[in-house]
């Protein structure tokens, strides 16, 4: 069963190297056309200065290489901040994310303090994720949550929590199977798929061992990637597959891995989509 529409291949350029040129080699040397756009020469998409944007724009467009998404630290801050903070800083990204020519933003929804309960946050987690959907819809953007581990929404229970109490057509759901794995979700598509598939319209892949909670290519650990890509492919999916390897360090905002490993993980999910007949663009 090959897909009618080929599915787009992306990827975190920062994993690859700071220098957005050779992220972009990189990429288009593993047969991608479009990027996941975190930060570039080191600096995160929320800190780039308008010339440096405008520089980014310009190599992108130079090289004809589509943004996928722009991947934010949107959420990645304790919810006892002051929820117009991120308000703010969305509205930068959404600068970000028009110059460079998509609509889609990455977020997440919130750190606690050391000590204080994840149900304790659940009210105020809510309250800042819907001033955040209400900006995007007035814009025209729409946030995709991915289920980060220590945040609110990291299992399927709250990120259903989540995206149905916010309730906005401006929030939608990035699947990461290794995170899910790192919070003790020991089948992630068992046990999530069934219940977030109807709000999910990114996948991220990467792969975790359960017992370590260490990343490994696609296929490599208890993330059951493949039983979720196919299920994608039955049910029509078309949009984007981004990798984010994260296999040689990860910390709060980010992850990297280098060419060589970029390669490696490429190749995994590449096998994967290769056995399920599922051609990329």
């Amino acid at each position: 069963m090959t897909t009618s529409r080929p599915w787009t291949l992306s990827g975190f350029g920062d994993e690859i190297d700071p220098d957005p040129r050779v992220q972009i080699a990189v990429l288009k040397a593993l047969g991608a056309e479009h990027i996941e756009v975190r930060s570039a020469w080191g600096v995160n998409v929320v800190d780039l200065d308008d010339a440096q944007l405008d520089e980014l724009a310009a190599i992108l467009q130079g090289a004809s290489m589509g943004v996928s998404a722009v991947a934010s630290p949107i959420g990645k801050v304790d919810i006892a901040l002051d929820p117009q903070l991120e308000v703010e800083r969305l509205r930068r990204i959404i600068r970000v994310a028009r110059a460079l020519g998509t609509d889609r933003i990455r977020v997440f929804s919130f750190f606690r303090a050391e000590g204080v309960s994840v149900d304790s946050t659940r009210d105020a987690v809510i309250g800042a994720m819907s001033l955040l959907a209400a900006e995007a819809e007035s814009a025209g953007v729409v946030l995709l949550h991915e289920n980060e581990k220590d945040i609110y929404g990291d299992t399927p229970d709250r990120v259903l929590d989540l995206v149905e109490s916010v309730g906005s057509p401006a929030l939608r759901l990035a699947w990461d199977s290794a995170n899910f794995v790192q919070v003790g979700i020991e089948h992630p598509h068992d046990e999530g798929w069934a219940k977030l598939a109807p709000y999910v319209e990114y996948l991220q892949v990467k792969d975790a061992l359960a017992e370590t909670g260490e990343v490994v290519p696609a296929g490599r650990g208890q993330g059951q990637v493949a039983d979720t890509v196919r299920a994608l492919r039955d049910a029509g999916y078309a949009g984007v597959v981004s990798l984010e390897p994260h296999l040689a360090e990860g910390h709060a905002l980010g992850g990297f891995s280098g060419p060589a490993a970029f390669g490696e993980a490429a190749r995994a999910l590449a096998a994967i989509l290769r056995e399920l007949e599922i051609e990329t663009r």
